[in-house]
């Protein structure tokens, strides 16, 4: 048979504009990885992400849901998932399947944990669910969030029209998109339709978004609308800076909390293009093995790049800097350090910077994550090694030059007193 590995991206509004983003950024070839392969099977091989095992328990009545006047389900279903409330980022713009009930009056909510994603929209007899498959990827869902007696968590793979494709590096994946949306929330495609993370400038971010917090004398796209169609990058920025809180932007009764935090926003940004390539990586490694390719061939060399790419992401070595001090405006900013491991100095990864740059050490949180983990092993052992080299200083390229000797050296310590299948040459080289 001969081999498939990139299929045809098919046309979908929240991907425009991407393509040229991943180009920008990444050397690497922007092609969709495909899902079909034999050694992926994405829509048949069964998953063991957080929804596949919360509906199996739901089923068999292990657990049980408690409906709501607010939000119905949500509360409940956000607290099996264990995902915490103060994660919630407000999007107004109109890209999701339920557009129809989405605008700046009546945001979609957003919730996220390191695996999974939760949306609520007002009006909806349905919760949007998104969780991580370690070896796949994200699985997309609906959750049923009218009254039952056993609600049910059904799969939705026509999400992948919008959540398969270069914005998601390829795979199966979120994304954080930022749009010039106008005063219904559609956004105009012509004026673009990036998606962002920590590598995007600060004042290009969140268009679409509602975003709380306090920035000094950064700004950014959140907030604010088009208003005239005959400009539709021009966005009406007037009062939408600094906003601690929306009761002037729309009736905030129907969510479980006010806000729509900015440290939050920062956190998914950097979390959903981090989880994408690490799925990625392992998806192109298996197909590879599979189709027994050689040292030297173009899948071979891809991998390559993408390895690299995987290291520079994760120690933040194009991140975007800050220069004024961003602070939240929910308890995320203080919940989302306590989910993690703390060294027996009390340092974490998950430790907050928000002066300069978005986490204190340059090593991402979610080397702790199964995704991780779940890269094949011989990739995983590549991207340790480069790890090693980058924070120990042995790699002095320029590339790498602008991180903190102090900082390295505490991200390789940390990872080594809090990970338990840390390998050895990590252990040796963090003493």
């Amino acid at each position: 048979m001969k081999r498939r590995l990139f299929a045809t991206l098919g046309s979908g509004a929240l991907l425009l504009g991407a393509t040229a983003l991943w180009a920008q950024h990444d050397a690497t070839n922007a092609g969709i990885v495909q899902s079909d392969h034999p050694a992926i099977s994405y829509l048949v091989t069964p998953t063991t992400d957080p929804g596949e095992l919360l509906n199996q328990k739901l089923q068999r009545g292990e657990v049980k849901l408690e409906y709501k006047e607010k939000g119905g389900y949500l509360a409940s279903l956000l607290k099996a998932l264990d995902v915490n409330q103060d994660s919630q980022a407000m999007v107004f713009s109109k890209t999701s399947f339920q557009a129809v009930r989405i605008g700046p009056r009546q945001p979609r909510a957003i919730y996220f944990n390191d695996n999974t994603t939760v949306g609520f929209v007002q009006g909806s007899d349905v919760l949007e669910l998104a969780t991580l498959d370690p070896k796949q990827g994200y699985v997309f869902y609906t959750f049923t969030n009218v009254k039952n007696e056993k609600p049910t968590i059904d799969r939705r793979d026509v999400c992948l029209q919008c959540h398969h494709g270069p914005a998601t590096a390829g795979v199966p994946g979120i994304m954080v998109a930022s749009v010039f949306p106008d005063t219904a929330g559609m956004p105009y495609a012509r004026a673009g339709m990036p998606a962002t993370d920590h590598r995007t400038r600060f004042e290009e971010r969140w268009g679409g978004w509602y975003v709380t917090g306090t920035h000094g004398g950064q700004r950014h796209r959140g907030n604010s609308v088009v208003r005239d169609r005959n400009a539709p990058d021009v966005l009406d920025q007037r009062d939408t800076q600094n906003l601690t809180s929306l009761e002037k932007k729309f009736d905030i009764g129907p969510y479980l909390q006010p806000t729509s935090d900015i440290v939050a926003l920062l956190t998914l940004e950097h979390q959903t293009r981090m989880t994408n390539m690490l799925t990625r990586i392992g998806w192109e490694y298996r197909i590879a093995e599979h189709d027994k390719l050689p040292v030297g061939s173009q899948l071979r060399k891809e991998i390559d790049v993408d390895i690299e790419n995987i290291v520079r992401y994760m120690v933040f070595a194009d991140e975007a800097p800050l220069v004024d001090t961003v602070t939240g405006s929910s308890t995320f900013q203080k919940t989302f350090p306590q989910r993690g491991p703390r060294d027996p100095k009390g340092r974490s990864l998950r430790d907050f910077d928000l002066t300069t740059r978005l986490f204190k050490y340059p090593l991402s949180y979610m080397i702790y994550s199964d995704v991780f983990d779940a890269v094949p092993a011989p990739m995983r052992e590549r991207i340790y090694s480069r790890l090693i080299e980058v924070l120990s200083g042995k790699d002095q390229s320029a590339d790498y030059a602008k991180l903190n000797p102090a900082a390295r050296k505490a991200a390789m310590e940390i990872l080594a007193a809090t990970k338990k299948n840390v390998p050895d040459v990590w252990l040796a080289a963090a003493k």
